[in-house]
């Protein structure tokens, strides 16, 4: 029973808990008794919504990606310079989190931890929508009739971790952070390299 008088959702607050249990340490280290005391509620609590371990892992990771995922089935990218917002709202959640991007690393190349085959789902379903966006730009004639959506999606996924997972080092070697402006900034110029690399040809 929720004894932390608090008012968010216990549903939420064992999500929210999952998230740092699981970026400090190890899953098979993290235990729900843990997670639950760490979410001031009772373990039955993660019986109930997730069913155990495994699925409140599942949906802690769905409920991280699905504002970008939601992305594209929206408006946002319904023109290219929609990518600039993308890349923004991807250094935003990933700042906030900044381990998150590792934890996908470690279980989608290293295979640490359950959930690389739901990982790789969510991913594919990113791709499926990614590509009928591609698909629409292209019909509009807002990018090249040419662009491959695997090579596109390839550069966008650079652009957007590579700095997140290597954050601490990059600014060691720039002597300066890496703050919400440094990365306004750069998701402005990634945006923009997007804008020239994906435009139509105008002359032969």
């Amino acid at each position: 029973m929720d004894n932390s008088g608090a008012t968010e959702p216990v549903r939420a607050r064992l999500v929210r808990a999952a998230l740092d249990c699981f970026l400090a340490d190890d899953y098979h280290r993290v235990t729900t008794r843990l997670i639950a005391e760490r979410a001031h509620a009772n373990v039955s609590m993660i019986r109930y919504y997730f069913g155990n371990k495994e699925g409140l892992y599942e949906e802690m990771i769905r409920e991280t990606l699905n504002p970008m995922l939601t992305v594209l089935d929206g408006p946002m990218l319904a023109s290219t310079a929609g990518f600039t917002d993308f890349l923004r709202l991807y250094y935003e959640t990933m700042t906030a989190r900044p381990e998150f991007p590792k934890l996908i690393l470690k279980v989608l190349a290293l295979n640490q931890g359950p959930g690389r085959r739901f990982i790789q789902q969510l991913l594919e379903r990113g791709r499926t929508r990614g590509a009928r966006k591609v698909s629409a730009l292209k019909a509009q004639g807002q990018i090249a009739s040419d662009i491959d959506p695997d090579i596109l999606r390839l550069a966008f996924v650079s652009l957007a971790m590579t700095p997140i997972l290597l954050k601490e080092i990059f600014e060691e070697q720039m002597g300066r952070p890496m703050d919400a402006g440094f990365l306004e900034t750069l998701a402005a110029f990634n945006g923009h390299l997007f804008l020239a690399g994906l435009a139509p040809c105008t002359s032969k």
